[in-house]
């Protein structure tokens, strides 16, 4: 198609009532295809590419758009052309053409190079014991490591990439465009393997079981993360591996119920030791200890023991624990203690 034919809807392969987001989404798909880079030494994918780009300089513009709907392409002669496009209308950032070419072809590039390994999610369940002292427990996971062979290349045997002598990258001008790409010889890798690895077969990585001890620190909480580093999946191409994070769970105590670094504990009295008063023993997560009840206690009464609880996870300092009084009545009565109790009732009058 000559430029004085070229129909700017055409050239992106839309409809004229398109959307804004049709044409970029056109655009962006044809960029990809024809981009010079992709298509070295081709002539005609390099003046595809200008015309696609000249198009989508008028048609990303709203009101360039209207006046080329409206006037046709002779409105856009003599101006600046594909060497005036804005980078913006990329939607890739304003890093400047080198950065915005480089995030068009990121997905490309991204099986090219070494890459990071992935994040690894497990759950662990604690007691609140452990949860109050810190424990150090086994895990048993299943894991992508690194291949032992090859240490993760995937290669038995390799040599040097000739055209970018190991760099694993190449630069090239495209009028005013300096692009740096991966080495499309050896992907970036710097290296050409000539005989892939008999275990791994080239993936550079293989299953692994493995138990691992788990340090959790006092004070840990359902829904505390543990991270560990480098315990993740193993890196593609030689890259680092992800890490493990492990979300815990604390499971419910018989005797005590926890709220934050604070404990509750309820602590069963007599109607005597209620009214009297006296030495009652109360259960902490240190062991049990003496608390005196003072006469007239009532039923629900809560009784703060200072620094009785769970540690902070990040200062350590101890939450407290509160006592909460319940009064239980007998279930049987004998005639004497019928009286006696008659006797009680009448204190309340």
């Amino acid at each position: 198609m000559s430029a004085t034919t070229q129909d700017y809807y055409e050239t992106i392969g839309v409809r004229k009532d398109a959307s804004a987001d049709e044409i970029k989404k056109a655009y962006r798909k044809l960029a990809r295809k024809y981009h010079p880079d992709l298509n070295p030494g081709d002539t005609a994918a390099e003046k595809k590419f200008k015309e696609i780009n000249e198009a989508y300089e008028v048609l990303s513009d709203k009101k360039k758009r209207a006046e080329y709907d409206q006037f046709g392409k002779a409105t856009f002669e003599g101006g600046q052309g594909f060497e005036g496009f804005r980078t913006q209308d990329f939607g890739f950032g304003t890093g400047g053409a080198e950065d915005i070419f480089s995030n068009l072809f990121r997905s490309f590039r991204q099986e090219e190079v070494p890459q990071r390994g992935a994040d690894l999610v497990t759950s662990f369940a604690i007691s609140l014991e452990e949860a109050y002292k810190g424990v150090t427990k086994p895990l048993t996971l299943t894991r992508e490591i690194s291949c032992k062979r090859c240490g993760g290349s995937g290669a038995d045997s390799s040599h040097i990439c000739s055209q970018c002598k190991g760099s694993g990258s190449i630069r090239q001008s495209r009028g005013v465009f300096k692009l740096s790409q991966p080495c499309p010889s050896c992907r970036g890798r710097g290296k050409i393997i000539s005989t892939a690895c008999s275990v791994c077969r080239g993936s550079g990585s293989s299953s692994s079981n493995e138990t691992i001890k788990v340090k959790i620190p006092p004070g840990a909480d359902t829904g505390s993360r543990v991270r560990l580093r480098g315990v993740g999946s193993a890196g593609v191409m030689g890259g680092p591996p992800g890490d493990l994070y492990i979300e815990l769970e604390v499971k419910p105590h018989p005797t005590f119920k926890r709220d934050g670094d604070n404990i509750y504990v309820d602590i069963p009295v007599t109607i005597v030791e209620a009214t009297l008063g006296g030495k009652i023993k109360v259960p902490t997560l240190d062991g049990t200890v003496t608390m005196t009840l003072p006469p007239g206690t009532d039923s629900g009464k809560k009784f703060k023991l200072k620094g009785k609880g769970i540690p902070h996870r990040k200062t350590g300092v101890r939450g407290d624990e509160f006592a909460v009084i319940n009064i239980v009545v007998p279930k049987k009565v004998s005639g004497k203690t019928r009286e006696a109790l008659e006797e009680i009732e009448k204190a309340y009058k």
